[in-house]
């Protein structure tokens, strides 16, 4: 019998032992309030393990270490936070996705886990490739429905490509989360929203020789 595809939460899941989805909510949620209070540096598994009132081992049979944990915490709030449902237009759409994933990536025990996670993610090689594509792939996966439907739908401009929206997108957040710690806020989602959804003017045609001398 075929195996069924893997989904980017199931990536995130350690093989083992059937899990209490009692005793998992409460980790999860241990694991973002104590990060709030000590900070990524000073979060322990140990640590984690008193607030949820469970086991060191019960967190190790499940997840390897604090980033895995705060990994499935973060992707578990995109999906339950963001959406990419149809609002009728690729522009309504996309301003829709931009204003909750922007929304949650300026609160800042959100901006402190991601900032956190890709600087784990660039020295630990296990983790770095587990947060690609589970997290950043999974990100750019729901963007990528917006602009799937504005295809079917016939609005989507065809400048720029769907790979460089993604980009511009989540290049503009992880560059204002990790460099220049500017806000992103409704302005920026106004800014792109224009940007991406205005269909680019004809090119010029340079066909014919305009160089006559005189």
């Amino acid at each position: 019998m075929d195996r069924q595809p893997r989904s980017h939460q199931d990536e995130l899941v350690r093989p083992g032992r059937k899990r209490s989805e009692e005793s998992r909510a409460a980790i999860l949620a241990a694991a973002f309030e104590l990060i709030g209070e000590v900070g990524y540096a000073a979060l322990t598994i140990e640590g984690i393990a008193h607030r949820a009132r469970c086991g060191k081992q019960t967190i190790y049979r499940w997840w390897p270490s604090k980033a895995h944990v705060l990994l499935e915490a973060l992707a578990l709030k995109a999906e339950l936070n963001v959406t990419n449902a149809d609002h009728g237009s690729y522009a309504h759409d996309l301003r829709a996705f931009l204003e909750d994933t922007f929304r949650l990536g300026r609160r800042p025990l959100i901006a402190e886990i991601l900032c956190a996670l890709m600087a784990e993610a660039q020295i630990n090689t296990d983790f770095g490739q587990l947060f690609r594509t589970a997290f950043l792939q999974g990100r750019r996966d729901a963007l990528h429905v917006v602009l799937d439907r504005a295809r079917s739908r016939g609005d989507l401009p065809r400048h720029p490509t769907a790979a460089t929206v993604l980009d511009i997108v989540f290049g503009t957040l992880w560059y204002r989360l990790l460099a220049t710690r500017q806000p992103v806020d409704a302005e920026l989602v106004d800014e792109l929203t224009t940007t991406l959804t205005r269909t680019p003017p004809p090119a010029p045609d340079t066909s014919s020789d305009s160089g006559d001398q005189r």
